[in-house]
């Protein structure tokens, strides 16, 4: 994994060439605890505003004229129909939750804040800025319920709620919430380092003598990569037991990841996607590890795009940021044919709904809205 840029308004000056780094855009390497912004909330707000109103307004510009031609007229509708029926299912006290049933709503809720800002929506501003300003503050209030810092109810959970903290921490309008969110993710990350299984993994619960899978690996490492790019100190030895985890959790007949290690149960399409994704992420990017599951994964095109195999958007949630970390050829050769089958599977409410294996309409439509919004960059860890 490459040194972590601080959060903040780093990013902005990537996004925005004219953004240019200096006084108000930069700040120093050494700030404590990896605090983002700036010196001040002043500059911090400053920054975040200019970076919004430009997003909404260059936005369509951007990915369809400077270099995301992929991004098509058909998929940016159906990211806003998507959008708006996710608010439409929203709860009064800001969560979303699994199908409506109460349900890893921490999970959800989570889950559909990282859609929102995948087109350049962030809480306390744009048009959705009092619905995603509820929904954080919800995310908020959960972590603060739990002191030990274990969000949700399983390590999925937590891993989707600390990569969403990541991803919004230095975006709150509000700078006190920006010191929530940093509070709860530095805790939330101690979870997460503390539960890591020796072998390098880590299973349902935050217990290092717990287990370990693929599955859920992929789910809290991705987390554990954002928050090291956002500036949260993450151990060497921790990656590098990843590494070792998916050496031994990978088949070498056939390129693909299984999801327990040494050989305990088969090749899924869902764990090599998730596999080749991390290993990316653990600075394995070069490695004949990574190249054979990228090959592998291939190899079953189009089938696991047209039909799927089993976990449909989870799979592919993670197989679109590995072709994007893997370059433009294979990004260029996947993004259409995953972009399209979308598009194809939407209903006509907005949601990606087709139950079972397959997804239900609780993670599937904001998984499917994150994967077709891929070209726009806006999330730091979704870039390359």
């Amino acid at each position: 994994m490459p040194p972590s840029p601080l959060r903040g308004s780093n990013r902005f000056c990537h996004l925005y060439p004219w953004l240019k780094p200096g006084a108000n855009c930069l700040c120093p390497s050494g700030t404590k605890k990896g605090m983002s912004l700036g010196q001040s909330s002043g500059c911090r707000r400053a920054v975040i505003i200019c970076f919004t109103i430009a997003s909404l307004i260059t936005a369509p510009l951007m990915a369809q004229q400077e270099g995301a031609p992929e991004l098509t007229v058909e998929a940016s509708r159906a990211i806003d129909k998507g959008l708006k029926h996710l608010l439409s299912i929203q709860e009064k006290d800001g969560s979303w939750d699994s199908n409506g049933e109460g349900g890893h709503a921490v999970a959800i809720t989570s889950l559909s804040l990282m859609a929102f800002m995948s087109k350049a929506h962030f809480p306390g501003f744009g048009p959705y800025k009092d619905q995603l300003n509820l929904g954080m503050k919800w995310l908020l209030q959960e972590a603060k319920k739990r002191p030990d810092g274990y969000l949700g109810s399983v390590m999925y959970e937590h891993g989707l709620a600390t990569l969403a903290l990541s991803e919004m921490w230095g975006m709150a309008r509000d700078p006190e919430d920006d010191d929530a969110i940093q509070n709860a993710l530095e805790k939330a990350v101690e979870v997460i380092l503390r539960s890591q299984n020796p072998g390098g993994g880590w299973r349902y619960q935050p217990q290092a003598d717990g287990g370990e899978d693929t599955s859920c690996t992929m789910t809290v490492f991705h987390a554990l990569a954002s928050a090291r790019q956002a500036g949260i100190l993450v151990p060497n030895e921790t990656i590098s037991k990843v590494a070792r985890y998916l050496e031994g959790a990978r088949n070498a007949e056939t390129g693909g990841f299984t999801y327990a290690p040494n050989g305990r149960a088969r090749v899924s399409f869902a764990c090599t996607s998730g596999g080749t994704y991390i290993a990316q992420l653990a600075g394995q990017r070069d490695t004949e590890m990574v190249s054979a599951a990228l090959r592998y994964m291939k190899q079953q095109s189009p089938g696991v795009i047209d039909k799927g195999d089993g976990y449909y958007y989870y799979a592919h949630y993670y197989a679109i940021q590995a072709m994007v970390q893997a370059g433009d050829d294979y990004y260029a050769e996947w993004y259409p044919l995953i972009r399209d089958a979308l598009i194809r599977r939407q209903n006509e409410n907005g949601a990606w709904d087709k139950g079972g294996k397959q997804g239900g309409g609780s993670y599937s439509t904001p998984m499917a809205i994150i994967i077709l919004a891929t070209p726009h960059r806006y999330i730091p860890i979704y870039q390359r």
